[in-house]
């Protein structure tokens, strides 16, 4: 049962890779036309839910990886804060993403949802490397 966890748990954060690349596919939206920016960001809204979708595989698969070996508890407040905080960012970025959608159907400048969503995502990637880096580097 365990090696079947760290599969999913693998498979889980190789889904929310989507975070790295996140920033640089809105780094490219300002080059876009207005409909173009439209589509990127409707893409972009259905790809973030499936990356939560991961999220919720990795609680489950965290949490029982935590319960069967012996950490450091504050490695596992740590790992836990980072992974709430990139949970709800996650789900907060998708406001500014259907801002974009709507402002671009009706004819008006998306510039400033945009913005906010490029910076979400930057914290996000931060907060995913860091994630990765208690991950690799326990103690």
């Amino acid at each position: 049962m365990y090696e079947a966890m760290v599969l999913l748990h693998i498979l889980g954060a190789a889904g929310m890779g989507f975070y790295i690349v996140l920033p640089i596919m809105l780094g490219g939206t300002s080059k876009l036309a207005g409909t173009g920016q439209g589509g990127l960001a409707s893409g972009l809204l259905t790809a973030n839910r499936i990356a939560q979708y991961f999220l919720i595989v990795q609680l489950l698969t965290g949490g029982y990886l935590m319960s069967q070996g012996e950490y450091a508890v504050a490695w596992m407040i740590i790992v836990t804060v980072l992974f709430l905080a990139i949970a709800a960012i996650g789900g907060i970025i998708s406001k500014p993403l259907k801002l974009v959608v709507s402002q671009i159907q009706a004819g008006q400048s998306a510039t400033a949802p945009i913005n906010k969503a490029k910076v979400m995502s930057l914290i996000i990637l931060v907060l995913y490397v860091a994630t990765i880096y208690f991950m690799v580097n326990r103690f």
